[in-house]
C-alpha cells in the first residue's frame, strides 16, 4: 500500500502503520509551516521598502523541495521536481529560469495557503483526533494523581475508578474511530500537495525521457551491429567475388561472378545507408553542425546554411539533427521548392535553427509528415518546433532546444 488512501479501504488499517504515518505527516507540517509563516511575513515587509520582492515570490522553491521530501511520510512513492536544469551555469540563469516556470507559481500559491492555513488546519486535526482520546485514556492516572475526583479533558468530572476505567475504555474506542479521518485527511493533503509540487505531467516527461535515452542507446546497438557485423561480412565478401571476377575466365561463370559483384556492391551501398539514417558517424565524430552540412550537401534540393554551432549535448544534436533531416526530406518531397534554407546558431542557452524554403506552402504536419512524433520527442528536452506554411509559401520550421555547449 503506497498511500493512506489505500491502507484505509484495508481491514487490518488500525493493525498497519499507516494511521501513525499519517498523524507524523499532519504533525510535520507545523515544522515547515512555521518557518515559512515567518519568511513569508518578513520579505513581504522588505517589499514594501523596495526590496526582498524576488526573494518573495521565490519563496516557494525551497519549501517546495522539502515538502516533496515531506510527502514520503504519508505516501511511498517518490515525488520528482518540476524543475527544470538552466542551460547555462550561475545564479542569474538559475533566477531567469526559475521566473518563467509554471511550476514557481504553483509552488508560491501552495507556501501562501500552508504557510496561513494549512498547518494549523493539520495541528487542529491532530490535536482532535489524538489529544482528546488521549486524555480520556489517561483518567485513572489523572484521578490517581489528583486525589477523590478528575475533570477529564476538562468536561468530564470522575470520582471511581470503575468510571475513570470506562472512560479510559471509551477513549481506546474513539481513538479507534478517530484514526480513520485523520488517515483520509492526510491522504488528502498528501494529494493535494502532490498535485501543486510534484504534478504527473513532471513524472511522464521524465518516463518520457528515459524511454527516449532507450530507443536511443538500441539504436546505436543496432548501428555497431551493422557496422562491425553485417557490413564488414559483405565487404569480404564483395572482395572475395571481386578475386573470382578477375581470375575467372571469359564465359558464363564469370558473368554470373560478375553480376554478384555488383549485386554484393549495390547490398553495401544500401547497409552503408542504413547505418548513416540510424545515427549518422558525422554526427557523432563532429556534432551537430557538421552534420546539418553533410545533410544540406545530399539534399535533392539546393540548401544554403548559416551554420556556428558549438558541441551540445548528445540527446540535443541527436533530437535537432533527425527533425531537421525529416524537414529537409519533407522539402524534397512536398513543397515544390527550389532553394532553401538552414540556419542554426546557440544563443541565450538555446539551441536555435530554421528550415525555410521557397516552395508552395499550406505544409500540414497533421496529414503525416512525421514531423509530429519529432516535436513529441523534442518536448522531452523542453523544446518546442513550429511551422509557419501559409498557401504560397515560404514555409519555415522554427526549432528551439534549451541547453548548454558541451565543456
Amino acid at each position: 500500500m503506497n498511500t493512506p488512501w489505500q491502507a484505509l479501504t484495508g481491514p487490518r488499517y488500525l493493525r498497519t502503520r499507516w494511521p501513525w504515518r499519517s498523524a507524523a505527516y499532519l504533525l510535520s507540517g507545523a515544522l515547515t509551516g512555521i518557518p515559512a509563516l515567518v519568511a513569508i511575513v518578513l520579505l513581504a515587509v522588505f517589499s514594501l521598502v523596495g526590496v526582498g520582492l524576488p526573494l518573495l515570490l521565490l519563496v516557494g522553491v525551497p519549501l517546495a523541495a522539502v515538502e516533496r521530501r515531506r510527502l514520503r511520510i504519508a505516501e511511498d512513492a517518490p515525488a520528482p521536481s518540476p524543475h527544470r536544469d538552466p542551460a547555462e551555469p550561475g545564479l542569474l540563469a538559475w533566477a531567469r529560469l526559475r521566473f518563467t516556470e509554471q511550476a514557481t507559481w504553483r509552488e508560491l500559491a501552495y507556501a501562501l495557503l500552508h504557510a496561513l492555513v494549512l498547518w494549523p488546519l493539520d495541528l487542529l486535526a491532530v490535536g482532535v483526533a489524538l489529544l482528546a482520546p488521549a486524555g480520556m485514556m489517561l483518567a485513572p492516572v489523572q484521578l490517581a494523581l489528583d486525589g477523590h475526583e478528575a475533570k477529564v479533558v476538562k468536561i468530564w468530572l470522575v470520582d471511581s475508578y470503575p468510571a475513570a476505567f470506562a472512560l479510559a475504555a471509551g477513549g481506546v474506542a474513539l481513538l479507534a474511530v478517530l484514526l480513520y479521518p485523520l488517515g483520509a485527511l492526510a491522504g488528502a493533503r498528501a494529494a493535494f500537495t502532490r498535485l501543486l509540487l510534484a504534478p504527473k505531467e513532471a513524472e511522464v516527461v521524465r518516463s518520457r525521457a528515459r524511454l527516449v535515452d532507450s530507443f536511443e542507446a538500441e539504436r546505436r546497438r543496432i548501428e555497431r551491429d551493422l557496422h562491425d557485423g553485417a557490413q564488414q561480412r559483405l565487404v569480404a565478401l564483395t572482395m572475395t567475388l571481386g578475386l573470382l571476377r578477375m581470375d575467372a575466365p571469359p564465359g558464363p561463370l564469370a558473368d554470373r561472378i560478375g553480376g554478384a559483384h555488383d549485386e554484393a556492391g549495390q547490398v553495401l551501398v544500401e547497409i552503408r545507408d542504413l547505418i548513416q539514417g540510424i545515427h549518422p558517424q558525422v554526427l557523432t565524430d563532429y556534432g551537430l553542425g557538421a552534420a546539418l552540412e553533410d545533410a544540406a550537401d545530399r539534399s535533392a534540393v539546393p540548401v544554403d546554411t548559416d551554420i556556428d554551432l558549438p558541441r551540445l549535448p548528445q540527446q540535443v544534436e541527436t533530437a535537432a539533427y533527425f527533425a531537421l533531416l525529416e524537414a529537409l526530406a519533407n522539402v524534397a518531397k512536398h513543397s515544390g521548392a527550389q532553394q532553401a534554407q538552414v540556419t542554426a546558431h546557440h544563443r541565450r542557452g538555446r539551441l536555435e535553427a530554421v528550415v525555410c524554403d521557397d516552395g508552395r506552402g499550406g505544409a500540414d504536419p497533421s496529414r503525416g509528415t512525421g514531423l509530429t512524433g519529432l516535436a513529441d520527442r523534442l518536448a522531452v528536452l523542453d523544446g518546442t518546433l513550429s511551422i509557419t506554411s501559409p498557401p504560397g509559401g515560404p514555409t519555415v520550421l522554427r526549432l528551439e532546444i534549451p541547453c548548454r555547449p558541451c565543456p
